[in-house]
C-alpha cells in the first residue's frame, strides 16, 4: 500500500545517471556526461557560425541569428538520420528514445526547439536529462 505522507511524484534521486531509465552506470548506452555534451554543443555551434559566416556577410544580429537556425537546422535533420549531432557522433554519443527504437521526426523537433530556448537545457533531473530531453522522450546516450 502506498504511503498516504507520500506526495505524489515523490521519486527518490538517482545512484547514477540513468539508474532510473535502466541505463548502465558506465560504458556504452550510459547517459552522456556533462563535460561531453558541453564540447559537443560548441562544436556544433562553431560549425553553424562557421557555415553562417558562409554564406554571407551579415551584420552581428544577423549573423547570430542565422547562427542559430543553422544550429537548429541541424539538429532536427541530424538526430533522426545519423543519431545525432556532428558534435553528439564525433564525441561519441547518440540520442535515443527512452523506450527505444527510432527516434522519429517530430523529437527532434520539440527538442531543438525547446534547445534553442537554452533554459530547458540548463535544468536537469537526477538523469542528467534536460527538460528538453524529457519533453522529447529523448536520452543522450554514450555510443
Amino acid at each position: 500500500m502506498p504511503d498516504p505522507a507520500a506526495t505524489p511524484g515523490d521519486i527518490p534521486p538517482s545512484i547514477y545517471p540513468g539508474e532510473r531509465l535502466g541505463l548502465p552506470e558506465e560504458g556504452p548506452g550510459s547517459v552522456g556526461r556533462v563535460g561531453r555534451r558541453v564540447v559537443a554543443l560548441l562544436i556544433d555551434w562553431a560549425i553553424a557560425n562557421v557555415i553562417a559566416l558562409l554564406v554571407g556577410p551579415y551584420a552581428s544580429t544577423a549573423q547570430s541569428w542565422a547562427t542559430l537556425g543553422i544550429f537548429a537546422l541541424m539538429q532536427v535533420l541530424f538526430i533522426p538520420t545519423i543519431g545525432g549531432s556532428v558534435g553528439h557522433r564525433l564525441l561519441g554519443m547518440r540520442v535515443v528514445p527512452v523506450r527505444g527504437g527510432w527516434v522519429g521526426p517530430w523529437r527532434p523537433i520539440v527538442r531543438t526547439l525547446l534547445l534553442v530556448v537554452v533554459v530547458p537545457a540548463l535544468v536537469w533531473d537526477s538523469d542528467q536529462r534536460g527538460f528538453h530531453d524529457k519533453v522529447a522522450g529523448t536520452v543522450l546516450i554514450r555510443a
